[in-house]
């Protein structure tokens, strides 16, 4: 039985116990418990504790807090077969699903990277598709501004972190590649954005009040923090860039305390000079965006 099929039945397992407890707890007494279905769920439950392959995989994993949790599902399960040995039906059908539950985290934990790769994967996968429609869209507006200054650089910078990602993907480094994704997902956002700063037409066309383009400054500059965040973490930063983190904040400060007084005019304005200084401080981490 592989991962997917152990972990399906655990969950059904689980799904059937837990109605059983509901209706436990809604009343029921010895007398309404059906008998016959209830020894069916405890022979159910001692197969998945003792006799699947998921109780194989906890007892081969090493994992400590797995056979803990398992020993726990055990001595549930001891107590509702006493229970209903004694006749205590509804007690045996409350204890059950914890039973169940117990086995189940058992199980999660002593294979975590067997549930965790697929999804890292997946998520990488759509992280990639984003990325590359983003850097197409980049591409695109590049194109409409052929005399905008360092579009070939910045372009090289958005590849070579595709590449690198690719490559860490390969070599079965997800994580790792997922995070560098993410370098070139907020390098080529910022960099669309920038590249799109100057032009009073676009704003013209696409902004249907001084509000509305608050919010979109306050978006572009929420992802040139998150990108000098990202480019100097772990890093020693200079005088000069906490220099222009520190004015970036202050503006930014300024900004919401304009928007908050309905002064939207000048909080766009005051976000501007925000990312102005956060593309100054980019720069200065050895990274060009336009702008």
């Amino acid at each position: 039985m592989n991962w997917l099929r152990v972990c399906t039945l655990a969950l059904t397992v689980s799904a059937a116990l837990a109605a059983a407890s509901a209706h436990a707890q809604q009343g029921a007494t010895d007398a309404t418990v059906d008998r016959g279905r209830l020894e069916q769920r405890l022979v159910a439950v001692e197969t998945l504790l003792e006799k699947s392959s998921a109780a194989r995989q906890v007892e081969t994993s090493g994992d400590a807090a797995a056979r803990q949790k398992r020993e726990r599902a055990r001595e549930i399960y001891r107590e509702a077969r006493a229970a209903f040995d004694a006749g205590q039906y509804a007690r045996a059908s409350a204890l059950l699903p914890e039973a169940s539950a117990q086995m189940f985290e058992a199980v999660r934990l002593a294979a975590p990277e067997q549930v965790t790769a697929p999804k890292a994967r997946a998520d990488y996968r759509a992280r990639l598709n984003s990325v590359n429609a983003l850097h197409a869209a980049y591409q695109r507006v590049a194109a409409e501004k052929p005399g905008a200054a360092g579009v070939a650089e910045t372009n090289r910078n958005i590849e070579n972190l595709i590449r690198e990602a690719e490559r860490l993907a390969g070599e079965g480094k997800v994580d790792a590649g997922r995070a560098t994704l993410d370098r070139a997902y907020l390098l080529t956002k910022a960099a669309v954005s920038s590249l799109r700063s100057g032009d009073t037409l676009v704003r013209s066309l696409h902004f249907a009040s001084r509000e509305e383009e608050y919010r979109y400054e306050v978006d572009r500059n929420d992802t040139h923090q998150m990108l000098v965040k990202v480019l100097l973490e772990g890093k020693l930063r200079t005088a000069g860039q906490r220099t222009l983190m520190d004015k970036a904040s202050q503006l930014r400060n300024q900004a919401d305390a304009a928007a908050a007084g309905a002064d939207h005019t000048t909080a766009v304005r005051l976000l501007e000079e925000s990312t102005r200084e956060l593309i100054r401080a980019i720069r200065s981490a050895g990274v060009f965006i336009p702008g």
